[in-house]
């Protein structure tokens, strides 16, 4: 079927596409189908045979290791896949995938995505670093949980809402970060970013809708960041990013590149009563926002409360100038 307009700028934004020229594999994916869940409906089960890679266009999944019942384990929205995993070591589906909300996918057969994996380089590096992204958090989840096999208590470094890890675990993973940078002897930088006028968007529209931007800015941090870089929400209307290996150069392309992709599209947001409510009255609308960041680099000695205190006086000074800027922390001890 013919890729709509609006499903093609959904679809260039996707993690499988990153930095490659989509008219180069748009031909090859015009047969493929869009699959339309509706909330609570499920694309995959537990042992399930699965025979294809699916690219969110909208909506959310949520991912379950031992059953509905049980904490989400991730979160999965626009530009994001599932069922990579099937893919590469061909063995039934290890998960339960269910639509949180009404979600379109379109769903990419396997042998497919082989031939566009055997054709460009770059979507085999970028399969390779989604691939990496899911181990890397798996991994640090059992590391930072001393019983992984409870869930209750990996839940414990998720929030729930934006399904990203949150501060707790940015603080059981900072050491170990900061060891292995200075053995290496590679730099790592802090991010901070914060949401402009959060407060007065929620007066206007309401807790709906400032969840849906959460949940929306979240999405876009994640699909812009490497396998590596280490994202969380910090609560509020705060995000924070752990960028190790980077030089202060790249550290500030990367905030100017978050920036500028939160504050591109328009978020398509939820407002309205709470789902639960009596009379309850949900429309959606489109909504631009934007966030002031700052930046602190890892200096001898520092812990990640002066990291981070560093990089909240640059994220200040940001807000001071005007907002919806990038600010480096000046040299600290």
């Amino acid at each position: 079927m013919a890729i709509s307009d609006s499903d093609r700028i959904l679809l260039q934004r996707n993690k499988l596409f990153r930095d490659i020229r989509f008219e180069s594999v748009e031909p090859a994916l015009q047969g493929c189908q869009i699959t339309a869940l509706k909330s609570g409906a499920t694309l995959l089960d537990i042992g399930q045979k699965n025979a294809s890679l699916y690219l969110v266009l909208d909506g959310e999944l949520r991912v379950y290791l031992n059953g509905r019942g049980l904490p989400v384990h991730a979160v999965l929205g626009s530009g994001e896949c599932v069922g990579e995993l099937s893919l590469v070591d061909g063995e039934n589906t290890a998960a339960l995938v269910i639509a949180a909300r009404d979600t379109r996918l379109l769903a990419v057969p396997h042998d497919l995505v082989w031939s566009l994996v055997e054709s460009s380089n770059g979507i085999a590096r970028n399969l390779l670093g989604i691939l990496a992204g899911r181990i890397r958090n798996d991994n640090l989840l059992q590391v930072t949980t001393p019983e992984p096999s409870l869930e209750f208590e990996v839940a414990a470094n998720i929030d729930t809402l934006t399904g990203l890890h949150n501060k707790n675990w940015m603080d059981e993973t900072f050491h170990r970060m900061a060891q292995r940078c200075e053995r290496n002897g590679m730099p790592l930088f802090l991010l901070v970013a914060d949401l402009d006028h959060f407060k007065d968007f929620v007066g206007r529209h309401g807790h709906l809708a400032g969840d849906s931007v959460l949940k929306g800015v979240a999405r876009i941090m994640a699909i812009n960041l490497r396998p590596h870089d280490l994202l969380i929400y910090a609560g509020g209307d705060r995000f924070a990013v752990l960028l190790p290996e980077r030089s202060l150069d790249m550290a500030m392309k990367m905030a100017e590149r978050l920036r500028e992709a939160v504050a591109a599209p328009a978020l398509h947001i939820h407002t309205g009563s709470a789902p639960q409510a009596a009379n309850t009255t949900r429309t959606t609308q489109d909504e631009h926002v934007t966030v002031s960041l700052g930046i602190s680099a890892m200096q001898p000695g520092d812990t990640l409360a002066s990291l981070w205190a560093a990089a909240d006086e640059a994220l200040q000074q940001a807000k001071t100038d005007g907002r919806n800027r990038v600010k480096m922390a000046a040299a600290h001890s």
